[in-house]
């Protein structure tokens, strides 16, 4: 059976992305463009627009369209913005991300998810303006700082490194917390580096990033 992308596109938009209260245009505009399809591993490109977290080997995880579509809306990206994402998985938001950015780095752990998102960015002629390091987010001793940071794994507390990386005015998009209560919050750095405003968007569940689970609680 031969699959409408285009169509199933079209639904994904109007029947999950849209409901789950995402109204900007420009980001509506790009998930209902971009091939979706493209980035999902094979076995499971069928499913590509399902409200469905996509397994893409290595314990990593494509994120659901809504979430990604909230993910994108809450980092409110202007045509000139620089952005640093954490966790490169399939490569499907960092092509989002440089539709409506300027320029993308964007930090993978796993040297083979790594080489796959950039070939597949590559083939649809997407990440032109997207750059792919192999980097341990947690040891990541960049010294620029970002218009927008977009965190696609969960940790437990916020590390300070993340708002280190914004310039102020800064928009760092993460989900933080134990599951099952996690929440996603959008937090806006200010002057100073230690502070931030932040703001609860919605519940949701993600994987950790590797290093930033929840520290075993011991019982005696």
């Amino acid at each position: 059976m031969t699959i409408d992308y285009s169509r199933a596109r079209e639904l994904m938009v109007e029947q999950q992305v849209r409901p789950w209260d995402v109204l900007d245009m420009a980001v509506l505009d790009v998930v209902g463009r971009l091939p979706r399809e493209a980035f999902v591993p094979e076995a499971h490109r069928a499913l590509a627009y399902a409200d469905l977290e996509l397994p893409l080997g290595h314990g990593a995880c494509m994120m659901k369209p809504v979430v990604e579509g909230r993910m994108l809306q809450a980092l409110q990206l202007q045509p000139g913005d620089s952005v640093l994402e954490v966790g490169t998985g399939s490569g499907y938001t960092a092509a989002c991300l440089g539709a409506l950015a300027r320029e993308v780095v964007s930090l993978e752990l796993v040297p083979e998810l790594a080489s796959v998102a950039r070939a597949r960015l590559d083939a649809t002629g997407l990440g032109t303006n997207v750059r792919i390091e192999v980097a341990d987010a947690l040891q990541y001793a960049g010294e620029r700082q970002f218009d927008a940071v977009c965190i696609t794994a969960a940790v437990a507390e916020v590390p300070p490194r993340f708002l280190q990386w914004l310039r102020p005015g800064g928009r760092l998009f993460v989900v933080r917390g134990k599951a099952p209560a996690m929440e996603a919050v959008r937090m806006v750095r200010g002057e100073a580096v230690n502070a931030a405003a932040t703001e609860s968007l919605f519940e949701t569940g993600l994987g950790y990033l590797h290093g930033a689970e929840p520290v075993p609680q011991f019982l005696f």
